[in-house]
């Protein structure tokens, strides 16, 4: 793995400070200023008009992906400026299969550095799309590592140094489907009858282009997309249907449900395949969770429609109008009822009587455990192939969906706040909310076979661009630990910014 042309992968300070300038607009992100005279002649959408949704393109292991600005229909042939992933907003989503080598070459199209970080998958650090391996403007890097997951739904996005949260506000972001022998035992339902939902918020000025106003407490936009199309409609036939939904916003917290009052049947999450199948009324999910859901459209005639509903903000996200066909062909599949087993390949992490436990406050909108993030600074090692408990706590400026990167993790419990677990927290997540004043505790075993440099943030992005954010080290458990402290537990700085050296806390 490695660049091309000669670009090597490496964080420029200036390049840096030029994309976080940009992050108030597309022209100094991408270079739009010629490209933004081609949408002076687009129609602005009719308001309460509905556009048809956009099914993102596939992709495979050896696509070749590309960040540039580029015009992209919105809906009804409202054409507006974007940055967008192969000319399209979402980008492709990528089918891969458990086990396959993986060998995107990706070329930066924008004015300012980025990445493409794989968000769920457990990949090799030189793959994970760091701030600190940021791709300098006009130059390729090579992408490659070997999925070694379980089937669920994972996606990519930038995660440049100050800049992460303007990038995708402007429209960076796609899917990753892995696929499995389990999963593929079950005969789900499959295409057409399987889609992607990318959900976010956007804003969009006079002349139909995305735009951005990020502010420290978390951007929020006007309108809502759904795989980048405002006011989506779906026409569905009377059969059941698949949904893989990925929530993309920035900041906005998606409280899911569907307009007739029927449940959705819930049967995977971040980390794929639940262990049974289960109908909720409605999921409040956070930036960068994802839950795999089927909804029954049988019920929906000719002409009817049933809403997919947000009802934080009120939005009717997408409309599933019904075509009133009746003949479901076979790749509508087995429809799992309510309680029904899934899968059994989903161990629980068991603490050992000496448990390292590692607390992390997430106050304010810029720090953990009192530090601004340093990207020169390793907060703490953790030993390779042992299980911890991290404990997530916070007191203000909630909520903070926090995530992890290099390895997928168990919620244990949640005390404080809303005082549970949900549903979609079964199983195995890399990305869990925190809401205000609650402690969550995750059991967590870096066991990918990858060891090195990895990121914990708050996945509010305009908090990680502003500080809440650490890096750490996965290491050999054999080896002795390193200057870097054992744990995190104070907000007590030692020299040079540095985390003061802590001890280990145990159960």
């Amino acid at each position: 793995m490695g660049a091309k042309d000669g670009a090597r992968p490496g964080v420029n300070r200036r390049l840096l400070l030029q994309g976080a300038v940009g992050a108030g607009g597309l022209i100094a992100l991408g270079g739009l200023g010629a490209a933004r005279s081609m949408v002076s002649a687009a129609a602005p959408p009719v308001k309460g008009s509905l556009n048809k949704l956009f099914i993102p393109l596939p992709a495979h292991a050896t696509t070749e992906l590309t960040a540039a600005p580029g015009l992209t229909d919105l809906g009804g042939g409202s054409m507006g400026m974007a940055l967008l992933y192969n000319g399209h907003l979402p980008g492709p989503t990528f089918v891969v299969p458990k086990g396959q080598l993986v060998s995107v070459p990706f070329t930066n199209g924008l004015d300012a550095p980025t990445t493409v970080h794989w968000h769920g998958l457990i990949v090799p650090t030189a793959a994970d799309g760091q701030p600190h391996d940021a791709i300098v403007p006009k130059s390729s890097y090579l992408y490659q590592f070997t999925v070694n997951q379980r089937a669920g739904m994972s996606w990519y996005h930038p995660h440049p140094h100050l800049a992460t949260a303007s990038q995708v506000a402007y429209g960076l972001a796609g899917g990753f489907i892995i696929r499995d022998d389990v999963e593929d035992a079950l005969n789900l339902p499959s295409d057409p009858y399987e889609v992607p939902l990318v959900i976010r918020d956007a804003n969009v000025d006079k002349a139909g282009n995305l735009s951005y106003n990020g502010k420290a407490s978390g951007f929020t936009g006007s309108i809502a997309l759904v795989n980048g199309t405002r006011d989506a409609q779906l026409e569905v036939d009377r059969t059941w249907y698949r949904f893989r939904i990925l929530i993309g916003s920035n900041s906005r917290l998606f409280n899911l449900t569907l307009s007739s009052g029927a449940s959705f049947r819930l049967i995977g999450n971040d980390g794929g395949l639940l262990p049974t199948a289960v109908d909720v009324l409605a999921m409040e999910l956070s930036p960068g969770e994802r839950v795999d859901v089927l909804v029954d459209c049988t019920g929906i005639g000719a002409g009817e429609t049933v809403n997919l509903v947000d009802t934080n903000s009120g939005w009717t996200l997408l409309r599933l109008t019904g075509t009133g066909a009746l003949n479901a062909p076979t790749s509508v599949g087995r429809i799992p009822a309510d309680g029904d087993a899934l899968c059994v390949d989903i161990p629980t992490l068991v603490a050992p009587a000496d448990v390292t436990r590692r607390t992390f406050s997430f106050d304010g909108m810029t720090r953990i455990n009192g530090l601004v993030y340093d990207m020169d600074r390793i907060s703490f090692e953790v030993p390779e192939n042992t299980v911890e408990e991290w404990v997530f706590r916070t007191n203000g400026n909630a909520p903070h969906p926090v995530h992890i990167h290099g390895a997928s993790f168990q919620v244990v419990s949640r005390t404080g706040g809303r005082r549970k677990l949900f549903e979609w927290e079964a199983g195995w997540k890399d990305t869990v909310l925190l809401h205000d004043r609650e402690t969550v505790t995750v059991r967590i075993r870096f066991d990918g076979g990858h060891r090195g440099r990895y990121l914990m943030h708050c996945h509010k992005l305009e908090h990680e661009d502003a500080g809440m954010m650490l890096n750490f080290m996965v290491v050999d458990p054999n080896a002795q630990l390193g200057a870097s402290p054992a744990a995190y537990d104070t907000a007590v700085p030692g020299p040079h910014g540095m985390a003061a050296q802590g001890h280990v806390s145990h159960k």
